[in-house]
C-alpha cells in the first residue's frame, strides 16, 4: 500500500515589493515579486502543491492582493497577527529576523496552529469596509482641526475653517456612497435592515459592522467577542485572582458598539434592564457598559445569522389537540349547547 502523503504547510512573508515563501520542513525558500504577475504565478505554483494551510502576516494591507488571489483559487489562506508569529518564533528560540527566516517561521506556525482560515469578504464587503475606514479617518482629521480652532492665531483661522468645511463635505459624500453601496447589494441591504431593527443601532453602526466585521454572520458568540475585543480575559496566578480585562480586537467596531450600547442601555428595554441589574449588583458602570456591548454583539450576531429582526419570535409549534374521551358504554351523552 502506498503511504498517505503528508500535508503541506506554507508560510509567505509579505513585503511591499516581494513575497518570500517556504514549505514547513524544508530549509529552502523561494521569492516572487509582489505584483499582479508575480502573485498569479505564485498562486498557480502553490495550487499544484495542494497545501493544507497557507499563513500570511497582516502587513498593513500589502497582504491583501495575495490573500484575495489565494482565496479565489480555493486555497486555504489564513491571515494572522504578526505579534502571534513573533511570540511563536521567540518560544521556538528563533530570535533573528530576516524575510527568508520569517517565511520558514510562518510555515512552521501554519503546521502547528489550530487557527483555521476564514472566508474572505465579498467584493461588496471590501468596498464597504474601505468606505467605512475612510469615513473614520476623515472624522479623526476633522476633529483634530476643530480642536485647533479655539486657540488658533487669527492668521490661520480661515485655513482651519476651510479645512473643517472640506472634511465635512467629504464626509457627506462618503455617507452617500456608503448608503448607495449597501442599497446596491441585496445581502448587505437585508442585513442592514435587520441590524437597525435593534433599538440603539443606527445606520452608522450597521455600516461599520457590515464593513469591518464580515465574520458577524459566521463566527460563534465567544470567538466573535474575542475578535471585537469585548471578551474579558482572566488574570489569575496561583492564589492571586486578578481583575478580568478586555483588550485587543478591532477598534473601529468596538467604538461603534460602544456608542450603540450607550444608547441601548437607556432606550432598549432588554439591554436597559440588563444594564440596570448589573449596576444594582455593584458593577462599575463602565464594566456594565462593556457587558452590554458584549450582549448587544451576541444579539446582533443571532439576528443576522437567523435572519429575524428584533421583536420577531419563532413561530409557535402547533400542539396536537387531544381527541375527546369516549363516554363509557351505556352512558347518556349530554346535548351540545345551541343544538336543537
Amino acid at each position: 500500500m502506498s503511504a498517505t502523503p503528508s500535508p503541506v504547510f506554507i508560510g509567505v512573508d509579505v513585503a511591499k515589493a516581494q513575497l518570500d515563501w517556504a514549505i514547513d520542513g524544508q530549509k529552502r525558500t523561494w521569492r516572487a515579486h509582489n505584483t499582479a504577475a508575480g502573485i498569479a504565478a505564485l498562486v498557480a505554483h502553490l495550487a499544484l502543491l495542494a497545501p493544507a494551510k497557507i499563513v500570511l502576516e497582516a502587513t498593513g494591507g500589502f497582504e491583501g492582493p495575495l490573500a484575495l488571489a489565494l482565496a479565489e483559487a480555493g486555497l486555504p489562506v489564513l491571515i494572522v497577527n504578526p505579534r502571534q508569529v513573533r511570540r511563536y518564533a521567540q518560544a521556538e528560540g528563533v530570535l533573528a529576523k530576516t524575510d527568508q527566516l520569517d517565511a520558514r517561521v510562518l510555515a512552521a506556525f501554519a503546521a502547528t496552529t489550530r487557527l483555521e482560515p476564514r472566508p474572505m469578504p465579498t467584493a461588496e464587503q471590501r468596498t464597504l469596509a474601505a468606505l467605512v475606514t475612510r469615513r473614520t479617518q476623515l472624522l479623526t482629521l476633522r476633529q483634530a482641526e476643530r480642536n485647533r480652532q479655539p486657540l488658533a492665531d487669527a492668521a490661520v483661522a480661515d485655513s482651519l475653517a476651510a479645512s473643517v468645511a472640506f472634511f465635512t463635505a467629504q464626509l457627506a459624500t462618503l455617507t452617500t456612497q456608503i448608503h448607495a453601496c449597501i442599497a446596491a447589494a441585496a445581502t448587505l441591504r437585508a442585513q442592514a435592515a435587520l441590524l437597525q431593527s435593534v433599538p440603539g443601532v443606527g445606520p452608522v453602526v450597521a455600516a461599520t459592522l457590515l464593513g469591518a466585521l464580515p465574520e458577524l454572520a459566521t463566527l460563534g458568540p465567544k470567538p466573535l467577542a474575542a475578535l471585537v475585543g469585548v471578551a474579558p480575559f482572566n488574570r489569575d496566578s496561583g492564589t492571586h485572582r486578578g481583575r478580568r480585562q478586555v483588550w485587543g480586537g478591532r477598534a473601529p467596531v468596538r467604538q461603534a458598539l460602544y456608542m450603540a450600547a450607550l444608547v441601548a442601555s437607556r432606550h432598549n428595554p432588554v439591554l436597559r434592564t440588563f444594564y440596570q441589574r448589573l449596576v444594582a449588583a455593584g458593577k462599575p458602570k463602565k464594566v456594565a457598559l462593556v457587558a452590554v456591548m458584549r450582549k448587544l454583539l451576541t444579539i446582533l450576531r443571532a439576528i443576522v445569522q437567523q435572519g429575524r429582526a428584533w421583536g420577531d419570535r419563532p413561530p409557535a409549534r402547533a400542539r396536537a389537540t387531544p381527541a375527546p374521551a369516549l363516554p363509557p358504554p351505556g352512558s347518556r351523552v349530554p346535548a351540545l349547547a345551541g343544538v336543537g
